[in-house]
């Protein structure tokens, strides 16, 4: 058995098709690694971007959000229950009225056009391997990763947030609106969230101990590949590629 760790920006991959527009406006929560990567790389490409953030303004900003503003972005605010609104027509008209003409980007940036960037991570990995794993937050990911797949191959995703059984539909619904078709070579572990989005627990501290990696969805995937393997879930001498997610603050 062997567990290979591939770091690669899956942010970028989503929004290789999708800086089509000069002004992008998108979703994100006070520590959005979305937000940042739409910030970025509308400061590398000269794109204005809009950040519409979950909650209410505090000041300092954090890390996350000062980087964001760093590289451009304009930081505005909605409120918790409209936030949960913010894919229906009221809220999007009303952010159109404020900020005009802008092409609007999910939260995650999970899209058509983002399963179809990430659909080309499998391609990119020059070893070879049997199954390939990834963090789950929207879905896009994963959708792609299983997309760009060479047969006989499979993907397993691992949901960071709790309740995550409706990213199963989810998921279908992204491959169908990029291809026109589904496919079955995944899975989604739904049991690696350690209580919900962004939250911890000692044994995922003291595991991520050894690897020091972003906690809120990488720890997660890794801690429960290598409990699956635990667990013999793979076939023995199964190559096991763990896609190591995350935006970087430099650049």
């Amino acid at each position: 058995m062997r567990v290979i760790l591939v770091h690669d920006d899956n942010k970028a991959r989503k929004l290789k098709y999708n800086l089509t527009s000069e002004r992008i406006l998108t979703f994100g929560g006070a520590y959005s690694n979305h937000l940042r990567a739409v910030a970025r790389a509308g400061r590398e490409r000269g794109i204005e971007t809009i950040g519409v953030v979950r909650g209410e303004e505090h000041l300092p900003l954090n890390p996350s959000l000062a980087y964001a503003a760093a590289c451009g972005m304009r930081l505005t605010y909605l409120d918790r229950a409209s936030y949960r609104l913010k894919h229906t027509p009221a809220v999007l008209d009303r952010l159109r009225a404020e900020f005009g003409d802008v092409a609007i980007l999910p939260e995650g940036g999970s899209n058509a056009a983002a399963v179809r960037g990430c659909a080309e991570l499998p391609g990119a990995l020059e070893f070879d391997y049997d199954v390939i794993c990834c963090p789950v937050g929207t879905g896009g990911t994963l959708a792609g990763i299983s997309a760009g797949l060479a047969p006989g191959r499979r993907a397993i995703g691992f949901a960071v947030l709790k309740g995550g059984e409706f990213l199963r539909e989810e998921v279908t619904r992204l491959q169908t609106e990029a291809y026109g078709r589904a496919w079955s070579n995944w899975s989604l572990e739904l049991d690696y969230h350690f209580g919900g989005y962004a939250r911890t627990s000692p044994a995922l501290q003291a595991f991520n101990a050894k690897f020091q990696v972003e906690e809120v969805y990488v720890a997660k995937m890794l801690y429960g590949v290598f409990d699956l393997v635990r667990r013999g879930a793979f076939a023995p001498g199964s190559r096991i590629a763990a896609v190591v997610t995350g935006v970087p603050f430099a650049g």
